[in-house]
Order: C-alpha cells, then sequence, then structure tokens
C-alpha cells in the first residue's frame, strides 16, 4: 500500500458517501430532519441519493486499486462542493445546514491531501 492515509481517506469517505447515498434513496428523512431540513416527498431528493451512490463506487474503487491520479482529482472536486455549499447557503438558496456536509467533503480533502504528501511506503525488498 504506497499511500496508506490516503488511501483510508478515500475508504472511508466512500463508505460515507454509500450510508449517505443509501438513506437518501430509501429514507431521506432520516437525513434532513436531524439538520433541521424540513422533510420532503419530493422525487429528486432520492436521485441524488443514487447518484451519491454512484459516487462511493468510484471512491471505494479507486481506493481499492490505489488509483492516485483519482485521488487527486477528488481534492479539487470536494473543494469545489464545498465552496459551492458555502455560496449556496449564502445566497440563501439552500439551507445555512448544507455547508456541514460541505465540512465533510472538506475534512476528507485534506485528510487525503495529508496523505498524499506522505512518503510512499516502502515496497516488498
Amino acid at each position: 500500500m504506497a499511500h496508506r492515509t490516503a488511501t483510508w481517506s478515500m475508504k472511508v469517505f466512500g463508505v460515507y458517501l454509500f450510508v449517505l447515498g443509501a438513506l437518501l434513496t430509501v429514507a431521506p428523512n432520516a437525513v434532513l430532519l436531524p439538520f433541521g431540513i424540513a422533510p420532503t416527498n419530493d422525487p429528486w431528493i432520492r436521485v441524488l441519493g443514487v447518484l451519491v451512490l454512484g459516487i462511493a463506487f468510484y471512491y471505494w474503487r479507486a481506493a481499492l486499486t490505489e488509483n492516485l491520479e483519482f485521488y487527486r482529482w477528488t481534492l479539487y472536486a470536494r473543494t469545489f462542493v464545498f465552496v459551492s455549499f458555502c455560496v449556496l447557503a449564502a445566497l440563501r438558496l439552500a439551507p445555512p445546514q448544507l455547508v456541514l456536509f460541505g465540512l465533510v467533503d472538506l475534512g476528507g480533502t485534506i485528510w487525503t491531501f495529508i496523505g498524499l504528501r506522505e512518503r510512499p511506503a516502502p515496497g516488498p525488498a
């Protein structure tokens, strides 16, 4: 395992996305209500859940194959998600609680970034 910390961060983030995606697909209000977001029956929240499940698959597969290039791509994408959620909340186009989900992305980004900066573990001799 070349970059253990980065790979671990990708696996953990992938699991987080699997859980979030499954809940948004099957029981979206179980995610929304604890954050004080109004319950909904809108089908788009479930569509979002399906998309999140697809993204979770990418994270998991990238971690299993140690696709470091994918890890690097996520640094930009997850930072973009965080900034976008902050802007949407600031413009009152989304509830401010959305920033909390963005903080998870930002935390994962920082964790992966630190892991990518680590010196790779030596391979078999």
